[in-house]
């Protein structure tokens, strides 16, 4: 049998059009890939070379994909061996990257209400899926992000009412604003503009007051921490909600070769042990979340 995955990896030597670090040890880089950029999907991420002495590839998330200009951007935090070269790397210098890989969100036409809610490193595949909605005249997506470290992007005070929202979330990134796209954000950290708290509270806030012909509109997206996904989970059971997560995990080849980043995956015939690479990232919030 034929894998779904076989003939839609490409690897391809990438071009580097912008490197910086706008914040905290995150970085954001742009890469001259149109192999990449012309095929992948929100949830799919890279797997990129972060130096040509290091041997070893790192998974890393896609936040922007431009498939007529070719590029697409990273969002990445040093944290690693790995992640520390990659910062080193400097504008017009070559990376092999190899992409997309991985299975991406799949919106659902008959719940165009798309709450997307993204925590740390989890916010790419978010803005990624906001900026591909935006294009569907039917889909209405609301975007809710948290971080303990700065946020990598301009923030302003929104102008796009969310109702039901606590008073301190007054934050958007401004991205989002000009894609006319509501977006609010939390963090513990006392950000100015962050409600204090978490996305889930957000979450919670937005959801409570809807009407229940609005509530079979509405569908739950997220990326982020494991604590993050097990509560969006849980709020997908509480307001009776379909969600996919998109799932983060410490992986070699990402290409489903060495099954190293495995993780049960629960479905009506038991549990079945799934790849994150290629059967993943993005699952069924209920399949990896049961009750």
């Amino acid at each position: 049998m034929t894998s779904a995955h076989r003939g839609t990896i490409f690897l391809e030597t990438a071009r580097i059009v912008a490197h910086h670090s706008p914040a905290a040890e995150q970085w954001l880089l742009t890469l001259e890939a149109p192999e990449c950029a012309q095929r992948a999907a929100p949830g799919q991420f890279v797997h990129l070379q972060c130096d040509p002495a290091l041997p070893m590839r790192r998974p890393l998330s896609l936040l922007r994909v431009n498939p007529d200009q070719g590029w697409v951007e990273i969002l990445y935090k040093v944290v690693g061996q790995g992640t520390r070269q990659l910062a080193q790397q400097q504008t017009g210098q070559a990376l092999s990257v190899m992409g997309p890989i991985g299975q991406p969100f799949c919106p659902d036409p008959q719940r165009p209400r798309a709450l997307l809610l993204g925590g740390g490193v989890g916010m790419p595949p978010m803005i990624f899926l906001a900026d591909r909605l935006r294009r569907d005249p039917q889909a209405k997506p609301c975007v809710f992000l948290g971080s303990e470290l700065p946020f990598p992007f301009p923030i302003r005070p929104s102008r796009l009412l969310i109702p039901g929202l606590p008073a301190d979330a007054i934050g958007t990134l401004a991205l989002l604003e000009d894609w006319g796209i509501p977006c609010r954000l939390s963090s513990a950290r006392g950000q100015p503009g962050c409600h204090a708290g978490y996305v889930t509270d957000l979450a919670r806030a937005y959801l409570t007051p809807l009407d229940a012909a609005t509530r079979d509109q509405t569908m739950l997206y997220a990326c982020g921490p494991e604590p993050m996904l097990r509560a969006v989970a849980g709020l997908a059971r509480e307001f009776d909600l379909p969600c996919q997560v998109s799932l983060e995990e410490f992986m070699a080849c990402a290409v489903g070769g060495c099954a190293g980043c495995v993780v049960p995956i629960h479905a009506a015939n038991g549990i079945a042990m799934k790849r994150v690479c290629v059967d993943g990232p993005v699952f069924p919030a209920e399949a990896v979340y049961p009750a």
